[in-house]
């Protein structure tokens, strides 16, 4: 019986493993799963998550629960060696040790690309994972909480600083839907006024959401302005160092929160620790049917998917596939179809799927969709951005509980309590009821001895 061994169980990765099942009879093929996390993370729904409007674990699809005849493993692989048909498995708490295939899914995704800016390591927080998205939310309410017992003043303003570094879909979404919770925060704290927020936008390019065109790429960055975010177009990241954001166009300001959305870079197992061919970005070259290898040259056995594979793009020749959900998912579902027809002798066939259009919500009740020349935005374009998610998570049991969370927010509205407590869950348990003692800002500190004269 072969063994075909799923390197990632991120859209791709999750979708060809959850067709093989279907298609392929339990004594046809051993299916191995191996992923750090236990879930595959539905990215588009991070920005809702971060905001509150969906429960975290409902933009996680468990692995185990969803893949019955997969054996699924917690670990990393750290090399691929098709030669010998190995893969070097890293789990949590064991040896590395060598796991044999007969077939490769390669579909590991890419990670978080990351700059060489002074302090981003120590500051900036990524929203690619569930755990990130929560992070961010839960230190945003704290901050309130801090900021509000607090005069107006510079620690003030730095508390309600948010800056997102990177102007693509993850982004500006993430940004959007952030200030649209923080500005309906402000009706919980009469202690703060929206002129006390603060959000900054730092792209490095001249425009926002390349995957839209110019027009309604400039409508995002005048909506947003108006909502009283601050678009820094053409402007880098220069130093994080402390919270402290200095921009390459001279600007400079202190923020509590830094959230890196700078685009996707190449995983670095394969871009260096495989012997399959990889092109000059780090990604696996691949046929258009999804095999490995070029018409000329296929490699037998091998195959790769979404963003760590470089997929011919069919609809436009001479380019690759974006890295985004739509295509992941429908090419785990090509590459299953195309593994079981080469175990049953029949052809494969190419992946070709021509985009549906873009779309991404700004906020609450706010949205934009284009598909080629046809722009929709506002209250309409946030109704398809939800009902198009909400139909492509995997699982009726994901998209029941999904429209729970949004039904029930439509009367109860977004929770608020912050959760950043759970990061450290012993300091209370250690505390034991004596308060922790917090270092005040200098530049706060005269502030607070002059309220403490006047009481």
């Amino acid at each position: 019986m072969r063994r075909i061994v799923i390197v990632g169980g991120g859209y791709a990765g999750f979708y060809t493993a959850w067709k093989l099942e279907k298609q392929l009879s339990p004594h046809e093929a051993e299916l191995v799963i191996i992923d750090p996390r236990p879930y595959m993370t539905y990215q588009p729904f991070l920005p809702e998550v971060s905001a509150g409007s969906i429960e975290a674990r409902h933009a996680a699809v468990s692995l185990r629960k969803h893949l019955q005849r997969t054996k699924v493993i917690a670990g990393t692989v750290t090399s691929i060696e098709h030669a010998t048909k190995t893969v070097m498995v890293r789990p949590t708490d064991a040896p590395d040790y060598p796991l044999p295939y007969d077939v490769v899914v390669v579909t590991a995704g890419a990670v978080t690309r990351k700059l060489p800016v002074p302090g981003a390591d120590d500051v900036a927080i990524g929203m690619k994972h569930v755990e990130e998205a929560v992070a961010i939310r839960d230190r945003l309410l704290t901050a309130f909480d801090r900021a509000a017992a607090l005069p107006d003043g510079p620690e003030r303003r730095r508390l309600l600083t948010v800056v997102f570094v990177g102007g693509g879909f993850s982004g500006v979404e993430g940004f959007s839907e952030l200030l649209s919770l923080a500005t309906d925060l402000l009706k919980q704290y009469p202690e703060l006024s929206f002129s006390d927020l603060s959000f900054h936008l730092v792209e490095a390019h001249t425009r926002i959401l390349p995957e839209v065109t110019d027009k309604p790429g400039a409508w995002v960055v005048r909506h947003l302005e108006q909502r009283g975010g601050h678009i820094h177009l053409g402007a880098r990241a220069v130093s994080l160092e402390d919270g402290h954001v200095v921009l390459s166009n001279g600007e400079e300001f202190d923020a509590n929160l830094i959230v890196w959305t700078a685009g996707n870079g190449a995983h670095p197992v394969i871009a260096k620790h495989t012997d399959l061919p990889t092109d000059d970005r780090g990604r696996i070259v691949v046929r258009p049917d999804l095999r490995v290898g070029t018409d000329a040259l296929p490699v037998e056995d091998a195959w790769a998917a979404g963003d760590n594979a470089a997929v011919p793009d069919l609809a436009i020749p001479g380019t690759t596939t974006v890295p985004n959900a739509q295509h992941a998912v429908r090419q785990g579902k090509r590459l299953a179809a195309n593994i079981v027809a080469v175990l049953h002798g029949r052809r494969t066939r190419p992946y070709r799927h021509a985009s549906l259009g873009a779309v991404a919500t700004l906020g609450l009740g706010r949205g934009i969709f284009q598909y080629k020349r046809f722009v929709v935005t506002g209250f309409l374009a946030w109704v398809m951005h939800r009902g198009y998610h909400v139909l492509a998570i995997p699982t009726w049991e994901r998209k029941f509980r999904v429209l729970l969370v949004w039904l029930s927010a439509l009367v109860a509205g977004r929770d608020i309590v912050s959760l950043l407590s759970v990061q450290n869950p012993r300091e209370a348990f250690v505390a034991a009821g004596v308060p922790r003692v917090a270092p005040v800002a200098r530049a706060a500190r005269p502030q607070h001895d002059e309220l403490a004269r006047a009481a």
